[in-house]
């Protein structure tokens, strides 16, 4: 079934084409669909262009819809094109003539965007969620280890002591600059366009402002052509917001790796979080953070694929957006996957202690001395001459007591504003 379908048949092998994997992908959107068909129905029955027992039995069968949907008995047949046609469908074949009244006053292009924009609007908020969560686990490993030391790099070289709590707080703070694109991202996607038509509204009185409240929107696209627009729009937007995020994860997952190596060997995973050489006996690779920096690193590009999808198209619907599904619902899921994982793994992550302690590291404190003869009235080009003379003679002597003793106090100045931050995050935000 088609819900364009006008009796003329269509060559199956452009069907099969032009279907592509829709039946496959539209199974995100089914549950939307059935909650933007429920407030559909009921601004139909508002408006007095269905009856009251019409609507109630249209309620009635998106309600069993919607049960299929959450109980995964749900299924979209080869005969149907999309989810479109088989809801519709499953409504006609129950209840007749009501179910044929449902698509009144809208058109599958309003239809589709509205999921699409409920779809990625929960996403946002679902993402939203677990990286809130993943960001308070970073500051609850950033306390207990604030003053747990290890050398911080610059160019791949150790350059100044640093923490692990500097560590774990950095990319907590980071989490929360991440959530700013995702909440553009809610914003966009949080427009009800339904009620928009094929882009150039409806001549039936409806009531768009019923069925902004019904769905949960925040307000209604009132263009219908801006309202069509926002196809590709929330797409790209929400993608911008995984790039972004995905790029913070990728750093955070490299760094894991390379702390896990035996040169630095700086963390520890457990046993049963790593896998072996078929070869080398004595080998566990922390495989866990490379394919999370592989996979973050492919979600980067994400909006520059859109992009190129769509960028040339002008105002109104064309087909093309239908490859948007493709390109963006699997690595969306995968993502989620991704900050599953990271929330699973960080947790069991084991800090090496008194990393410092090791010569190798003598150097690092260098700012340290020359801290210490600024103190003592020394200016401070005279006292860098000194200390790097000092190095580079052979008599330079660390003063690693006086940067461990006022380490901790530094690093829990820092965790309270971060702490503040995600307060204030999550009491303005739209997202949760």
């Amino acid at each position: 079934m088609k819900i364009w379908d006008k009796g003329i048949a269509v060559d199956k092998k452009i069907e099969q084409f032009t279907v592509g994997q829709d039946r496959e992908l539209d199974m995100y959107l089914a549950q939307f669909d059935v909650r933007a068909s429920q407030a559909q129905a009921t601004m139909l029955a508002q408006a007095g262009l269905i009856s009251a027992a019409e609507n109630e039995q249209l309620q009635q069968g998106l309600g069993e819809l919607a049960a299929q949907i959450a109980d995964g008995s749900f299924t979209i047949e080869a005969e149907f094109e999309d989810v479109h046609s088989k809801i519709e469908y499953y409504l006609t074949e129950k209840f007749g003539d009501a179910g044929k009244k449902i698509h009144t006053a809208r058109s599958r292009n309003d239809q589709v965007l509205t999921a699409i924009q409920l779809f990625l609007k929960d996403y946002t908020e679902r993402v939203a969620a677990k990286t809130m969560q993943l960001a308070e686990v970073l500051l609850q490993k950033a306390e207990a280890h604030q003053t747990d030391l290890m050398p911080g790099y610059t160019h791949f070289q150790a350059a100044m002591p640093s923490s692990f709590g500097l560590w774990f707080s950095a990319y907590a703070e980071h989490l929360l600059l991440d959530l700013a694109l995702f909440e553009a991202a809610h914003t966009v996607a949080d427009q009800n366009p339904l009620g928009s038509g094929a882009g150039f509204g409806s001549s039936f009185p409806i009531d768009r402002q019923l069925t902004t409240r019904q769905m949960g929107f925040g307000s209604v696209a009132v263009s219908s052509v801006g309202a069509q627009m926002l196809r590709g729009k929330t797409e790209k937007t929400v993608a911008f917001a995984v790039a972004g995020m995905a790029a913070t994860l990728a750093k955070m997952a490299y760094d894991l790796v390379l702390y896990n190596g035996q040169d630095m060997a700086f963390v520890e995973l457990p046993k049963e979080f790593t896998t072996g050489s078929s070869i080398m006996p004595h080998k566990k690779n922390p495989d866990v953070f490379e394919l999370i920096r592989a996979r973050c690193n492919s979600l980067q590009a994400l909006p520059n694929t859109i992009t190129l999808t769509i960028s040339n198209l002008p105002s109104g619907y064309h087909r093309d957006f239908q490859i948007l599904k493709e390109l963006l619902f699997e690595p969306l899921t995968q993502f989620l996957d991704i900050l599953d994982i990271v929330l699973f793994a960080l947790p069991q992550l084991k800090i090496k202690p008194d990393l410092l302690n090791k010569e190798k590291y003598d150097a690092t404190f260098t700012v340290e001395n020359i801290n210490q003869l600024i103190q003592s009235g020394t200016p401070f080009r005279t006292a860098y001459k000194q200390v790097g003379l000092a190095v580079e003679d052979g008599s330079y002597v660390p003063h690693k007591e006086f940067q461990t003793t006022h380490l901790g106090s530094i690093h829990n100045l820092g965790l309270a504003e971060i702490q503040a931050k995600m307060a204030r995050l999550k009491a303005s935000s739209g997202l949760f």
